[in-house]
């Protein structure tokens, strides 16, 4: 059954009912054209598992029976990446969905010193709610029960001040140090420059605040790249480990 999400308001489970509306709506109703008596998945985004039947179809909402419901256990392992916006919005959402499919916890827009695109105030709302469509259509498509958070951008220096962190670690093209590490079970974050890259002055503001510099490879790579290269090489050490508790 294909999934899909909906508020943890929207959820009465005393009740056995809960509902959809707004683009979930739109993608049940308009797209796929869903019909009264079908089965779907539904989660909230939070863990809960609810398979349930379709009882009514509104003009901006449509009305479902719970049939079963469950709560799937959050992952140990926890990966979020703090990138450079990129002038190139289409880089930037390539890799709000690739990395939401490879299961990344969390996504920190950042600005650097290099950073070229700053939007303003303004914009950042409705470049939110686009990011958040692009992710939710990627978990979508991947089934994950818990969406990836994104916050609002942050400067360099707010972004190496967040704390919770096992690991934080910063790519950067002048390292000679491979990324042997050990994921499984902790919470990482990545910090992914943009485009020309970190200045020496941020590597080393980094390092002071406890970031270790790998590198990724001799080659250098596109911002983007190398932060879906990050993801990809924690749920790999997931995977090589035989780990079930990525998702």
């Amino acid at each position: 059954m294909e999934l899909f999400y909906t508020s943890t308001d929207n959820i009465a489970l005393e009740s056995g009912k809960l509902f959809i509306e707004g683009d979930e709506f739109h993608h049940l109703v308009r797209v796929l054209r869903k019909k009264t008596g079908e089965e779907i998945l539904v989660t909230d985004g939070k863990g809960l598992r609810c398979e349930a039947r379709i009882t009514e179809i509104g003009k901006a909402a449509l009305g479902c029976d719970i049939l079963t419901h469950s709560r799937v256990e959050r992952p140990t392992t926890e990966v979020s990446v703090a990138l450079s916006l990129l002038k190139a919005p289409q880089r930037f959402d390539l890799f709000l969905e690739k990395a939401t499919e490879l299961g990344v916890t969390a996504i920190i827009p950042m600005i650097t010193a290099r950073t070229l695109s700053q939007p303003s105030s303004e914009k950042v709302q409705a470049k939110l709610k686009r990011w958040r469509t692009i992710m939710l259509s990627a978990a979508r498509q991947s089934k994950r029960y818990y969406l990836p958070e994104i916050s609002e951008p942050l400067p360099f220096k707010k972004a190496l001040a967040l704390q919770g962190f096992d690991l934080k670690l910063i790519p950067y093209e002048l390292s000679a140090e491979a990324p042997r590490v050990h994921c499984s079970g902790k919470k990482i974050l990545f910090l992914i420059g943009g485009e020309g890259g970190f200045t020496t002055a941020e590597i080393g503001e980094a390092r002071s605040a406890g970031f270790g510099d790998i590198s990724l490879g001799k080659t250098i790579l596109r911002a983007e790249t190398a932060a879906i290269f990050a993801v990809a090489y924690v749920r790999t050490q997931l995977l090589e480990g035989e780990c079930t508790e990525w998702l």
